[in-house]
């Protein structure tokens, strides 16, 4: 009987040595495993090209593709037969691996043709330097479309990418500035979206200029001073009305009858477009007040003596 107790007693210490080896060496192997991955991510970090502005949105095909399949299922389902995951396998292969200081319009034209879709004549308008002002005013009158209120748009408001030669082929902790290079993602981006978009402009067309901007409503480097109104065809384009917003209270930097909006009627005039101008269009003006009821520009009526 004792010598049963007692070989019962080794197996039990044999196993629990064993087990306590086990564990020791799993253990071990997690951290050199760690200590490995944390390496060559160092290595992949250190080889990417550093840049002034911040990197790609992170989980950016999760956004692309949950906004792609939220715009042609619930907001414009007549689209549901675009293909999202295409798409973001379009925009994907314009950048990834590739210098963010040399790409062109080019490498965005096969998703510019997976996702065209007709705009109604009447209802593009254009903006500069009005992007929260034009948006609020598109969301509560659907009368009106946006860049940001296409597809294309849609899916690409407010995030950004850029890729890189170095492995994972796209940079998640910096891109370039249009001031570090002007053929970076994003601007070639914007612009080859924004042109197509005024490709696609007909009838009559609104802009919505900021009249609170020092610098001038209308400016030749802007997005739609150098490449929207450009692009707009005179033989589908009848009218482009000016909506000339100043914010409220000021500061009143110009009117319609300011020096830049002058330049932009001349560029219409010559190439053949009628043109109008507008002051403080009222139901833009009217959402402006929402935040400022109280103001005298917001008053409906003014003041007058009553009858007698």
């Amino acid at each position: 009987m004792p010598f049963r107790q007692g070989s019962a007693r080794r197996r039990q210490r044999t196993v629990l040595l064993v087990g306590s080896l086990v564990v020791l060496v799993a253990l071990v192997l997690a951290v050199v495993l760690a200590s490995v991955l944390t390496h060559r991510k160092q290595e992949v970090s250190s080889t990417m090209m550093k840049w002034k502005d911040g990197g790609t949105t992170k989980n950016l095909q999760e956004v692309i593709l949950g906004r792609c399949y939220n715009y042609v299922t619930a907001r414009y389902p007549e689209l549901r037969d675009k293909d999202c995951l295409k798409i973001w396998e379009s925009l994907k292969h314009a950048f990834i691996y590739k210098n963010p200081c040399n790409i062109t319009s080019e490498d965005y034209q096969p998703l510019m043709e997976l996702v065209h879709h007709p705009i109604p004549c009447n209802k593009s308008l254009f903006w500069s330097k009005t992007y929260d002002l034009v948006h609020r005013f598109t969301k509560c009158n659907q009368n009106f479309l946006t860049l940001e209120d296409t597809l294309l748009g849609y899916m690409a408001d407010g995030v950004s990418w850029c890729g890189d030669p170095s492995a994972p082929g796209i940079n998640y902790e910096s891109c370039p500035k249009r001031s570090e290079c002007e053929n970076n993602p994003m601007s070639v981006f914007w612009k080859t979206a924004s042109k197509m978009f005024a490709e696609l402009a007909c009838g009559v067309v609104q802009v919505m200029l900021n009249g609170s901007f020092e610098a001038g409503a209308f400016r030749n480097n802007s997005i739609f001073g150098s490449i929207e109104v450009f692009n707009l065809n005179p033989d589908k384009v009848s009218t482009v009305h000016i909506w000339l917003m100043q914010d409220i209270g000021g500061p009143r930097s110009e009117s319609c009858s300011g020096p830049s909006v002058a330049k932009l009627k001349n560029i219409l005039e010559g190439r053949n477009f009628k043109n109008t101008c507008e002051d403080n269009y009222r139901p833009v003006q009217l959402l402006q007040c929402v935040n400022n009821p109280d103001h005298t520009d917001c008053r409906l009526c003014t003041d007058t003596a009553a009858a007698p």
